[in-house]
C-alpha cells in the first residue's frame, strides 16, 4: 500500500509540472521589443569607423605594404555611405605578438573606451594580434562596452559582434598565434643556415661603413676615435675618464650625441668586430611572444669568424683590454693579469692562483699546467721510482680520510664566490698571515703554502684578534667559478676538501687538498622528501653528516672502493723545494704582445691634437 501511495504522489507532482509549463495565452502578455542590433552595412545610423594597419618590420621596403593597407581601407570605408572614418591607426615596424610598443593600437583601444569609435576594421586576426591572450582580452574588452564595439576582420569575413564569433574566436586566435610561431621558427632556421655558411648579419658599427655588398669597411675618421678609446684604456684610463675626455673634446657618440657615458665606452671596448672578428648569436630570444633577448650561454650555437674584415685594433690589444675590464671589477685598475706556471721543484706543473685576477678560463689553467711535464702525471698503477719500497704496492688503495672521524682534520670549504679554511689549517701552518695557492687541474691538487704580503698573488687568510686567530671568509668571485668549471662542480652547492700537511727536507710546510674527491654540501631546501638530491644519481647522501642547512653527499664511485691507488696517491714528489722562490714562467701575459706603451702614448696625443672636425665628423 505504501508503494502505491508513493507512486501516486510522484504522478501528481509530474502532472503539476506539466500544467505549469503549458504557460498562458500569448495574447495576455505585453512584449517590450529589444533594440535591434546595428547592421553595419544597412543601418541608416552613422557608424564611426577606425582602421588598424600594421607591418611587421621597419625595413623601408615594407613601406609599400604599409601604404597599400592604408589606401585600401580608405577606399573600403568610402564604399559605405553610413561609415565615417575616425582615423587610421598604424603601427610600422612592430611585431603583433605583443602589445609592447604598439603605441597606435593602444591609442585606438583608448579611443574606443572614450566613446569615439563604433567599429574597428582590420585586415585579419593576425594583424590585430598574434598573441591569443591579448586577442581575446581586447575583443571582450570592446564587446563589453555600452554599446558594444565590434571588430571587422576582412580576410576572415567575420564580425566580433556576431553570435557565432565567440565559438570560433579561441580557435582562430590559436591559429593566428601558431602562425606567428611558425614564422619565428622559419626565421630562426634561416638565420642558422646563414651562420653555418659564414653569412653574417652586419649592422652598422662605429668605426666602419657598409659598402654596397654590406661588408664592413673602415671609416678613417671614426676609426681614429675607436683606436683612441682602446689605447687610452690600455694606457690606464678608466671608462669614466675616457667618456669625460671625449665629451670635453667635443667628439660625438656613435648615436651622434655630445655626451659620452662609461657604458658607451665599454660597449665599444667589448665589441670584437673592432679587431676584425665576428661572433654571431651573442643573444637569443627564448619566447617569440615577448621578443625579449637574453645572453646566449651556449643555449644556442655560436659562430666565430676570425679576420672577417679589416681590424682597427690588433687582436692582442683587444684581448688585453678584455682582461683589463674583467680585472677592474675586482679593484685591479690598469693591471694586466698573468697566469704563471711553476717549471721545476715539487710543484712543477702547478699554476699560481690570484684571488682578484679574472678573465682566465678553465682551459687556460689546464693548458698552462700541461705545458710543463710533471712527474705527477703517472698512471694509477705505475710504480714510482721516487719511493723506495721492498714491496710492489700496485693494487693497494690509500683509504679516504673522509671515512674516518679525525679531530685534527684539515679542510677548506668552497662555494662559487667564497672559500674558508678551518682553524686546524691555520694552526698547522703556524698562523702565518699570508698564503699562496697553487692548483694543478690535471692531477686535481690544490696546494697552500707560506707567502708574504709582497708577493703579488698572496692571500690574507686569517683574522687577527685579541682572542686569537680565526679563519677569514676569502672572496674568490674572480677565480672560484673557473675552478668550479674545471671540475664540473655545481655552483649551487658547496664543496669540502680534505687536506694533508706535508714537509720537505728543509722543514717547509704545505697543505695538499685533493680536488677530485670533495664532499658535496647540498642545501637542504633542494633535497626532496625522499632524502635524495636533485643530483642523486651522481651522489650518495650521508645523513649522519647532515645539518639543518645542508646535507653532505659523496660521489657514488666511493661505494666501490676505499680510496685512490697507492702510487697515484703518492705521485707528487715533495722531496724538492716548494717555497715561494720556485722558478715560474708566464704562460699567459696579454701585455707581452700588446702595443708598446710609448707608441700608445704617441697615438693618443696625435689623435687628441687633431682638429675637432677631423676627429669626430662621420
Amino acid at each position: 500500500m505504501a508503494d502505491k501511495n508513493e507512486n501516486l504522489n510522484k504522478y501528481e507532482q509530474k502532472e503539476k509540472i506539466r500544467n505549469r509549463y503549458k504557460g498562458v495565452d500569448p495574447s495576455e502578455l505585453e512584449v517590450i521589443p529589444a533594440l535591434p542590433q546595428i547592421d553595419i552595412y544597412n543601418s541608416e545610423k552613422e557608424i564611426r569607423v577606425a582602421v588598424y594597419a600594421r607591418v611587421s618590420t621597419g625595413d623601408p621596403r615594407q613601406t609599400s605594404s604599409y601604404e597599400l593597407q592604408k589606401n585600401h581601407y580608405l577606399d573600403y570605408v568610402n564604399l559605405h555611405s553610413n561609415w565615417k572614418l575616425v582615423g587610421i591607426y598604424a603601427d610600422e615596424g612592430i611585431s603583433g605578438t605583443s602589445l609592447q610598443h604598439r603605441d597606435e593600437f593602444i591609442r585606438m583601444i583608448e579611443d574606443c573606451e572614450n566613446g569615439k569609435i563604433d567599429l574597428v576594421v582590420t585586415k585579419s586576426i593576425s594583424r590585430f594580434a598574434r598573441n591569443q591572450l591579448d586577442f581575446i582580452e581586447n575583443i571582450r574588452r570592446l564587446k563589453e562596452r555600452k554599446p558594444p564595439i565590434g571588430v571587422l576582420f576582412e580576410s576572415e569575413g567575420i564580425n566580433s559582434l556576431d553570435n557565432a564569433f565567440e565559438m570560433t574566436m579561441s580557435i582562430i586566435s590559436v591559429l593566428a598565434q601558431e602562425e606567428s610561431h611558425i614564422k619565428s621558427e622559419v626565421m630562426n632556421t634561416s638565420v642558422e643556415m646563414r651562420f653555418k655558411r659564414g653569412i653574417f648579419l652586419t649592422p652598422e658599427l662605429f668605426g666602419y661603413d657598409l659598402d654596397d655588398n654590406e661588408n664592413l669597411v673602415i671609416n678613417e675618421k671614426e676609426s681614429k676615435i675607436v683606436k683612441l678609446i682602446f689605447f687610452m684604456y690600455l694606457y690606464g684610463y678608466s671608462s669614466k675618464e675616457i667618456a669625460d675626455i671625449l665629451t670635453k673634446e667635443g667628439i660625438k657618440t656613435p648615436k651622434g650625441n655630445k655626451i659620452w657615458s662609461a657604458s658607451s665606452v665599454i660597449g665599444i671596448l667589448r665589441n670584437e668586430r673592432h679587431c676584425g672578428d665576428i661572433t654571431a648569436r651573442k643573444t637569443w630570444t627564448p619566447n617569440y611572444l615577448d621578443h625579449r633577448s637574453i645572453k646566449n650561454r651556449l643555449d644556442r650555437n655560436q659562430y666565430i669568424c676570425r679576420d672577417h674584415h679589416e681590424a682597427i685594433v690588433s687582436r692582442y690589444d683587444f684581448l688585453a683590454v678584455q682582461k683589463l675590464i674583467d680585472n677592474a671589477k675586482y679593484g685591479n685598475k690598469g693591471i694586466l693579469p698573468e697566469l704563471k706556471v711553476i717549471t721545476d721543484g715539487a710543484f712543477k706543473g702547478f699554476v699560481t692562483v690570484h684571488c682578484k685576477w679574472a678573465g682566465f678560463k678553465a682551459e687556460d689553467y689546464i693548458r698552462a699546467s700541461k705545458s710543463i711535464s710533471s712527474d705527477a702525471e703517472k698512471t694509477n698503477n705505475e710504480k714510482s721510482d721516487n719511493y723506495e719500497s721492498a714491496f710492489d704496492l700496485r693494487g693497494y688503495e690509500i683509504a679516504r680520510s673522509q671515512f674516518f672521524d679525525v679531530s685534527e682534520k684539515l679542510t677548506v670549504i668552497m662555494s662559487a664566490s667564497h672559500m674558508m679554511f678551518n682553524t686546524n689549517c691555520i694552526r698547522r701552518m703556524e698562523s702565518i698571515p699570508y698564503i699562496e695557492m697553487l692548483i694543478n687541474p690535471v692531477i686535481g691538487l690544490l696546494a697552500v703554502r707560506k707567502s708574504n704580503k709582497t708577493v703579488k698573488n698572496s692571500i690574507s687568510w686569517i683574522t687577527l684578534s685579541k682572542r686569537g686567530n680565526f679563519p677569514k671568509n676569502i672572496s674568490g668571485k674572480a677565480f672560484l667559478k673557473t675552478i668550479f668549471e674545471i671540475f664540473s662542480w655545481n655552483t649551487e652547492y658547496k664543496y669540502r676538501l680534505r687536506g694533508v700537511i706535508m714537509n720537505n727536507d728543509n722543514s717547509e710546510s704545505t697543505i695538499i687538498f685533493n680536488l677530485f674527491e670533495p664532499e658535496v654540501l647540498i642545501p637542504s631546501n633542494i633535497i626532496d622528501a625522499d632524502n635524495n638530491s636533485s643530483n642523486s644519481s651522481e651522489a650518495c647522501i650521508d645523513p649522519i653528516c647532515s645539518t639543518s642547512k645542508s646535507v653532505c653527499a659523496y660521489p657514488k664511485e666511493w661505494t666501490t672502493g676505499f680510496g685512490s691507488e697507492y702510487y697515484s696517491h703518492s705521485a707528487v714528489n715533495l722531496s724538492g723545494s716548494f717555497n715561494i722562490n720556485d722558478k715560474k714562467k708566464t704562460f699567459i701575459n696579454e701585455q707581452a704582445n700588446t702595443t708598446d706603451k710609448s707608441i700608445i702614448k704617441e697615438t693618443i696625443d696625435a689623435i687628441l691634437s687633431l682638429p675637432k672636425e677631423d676627429s669626430n665628423e662621420k
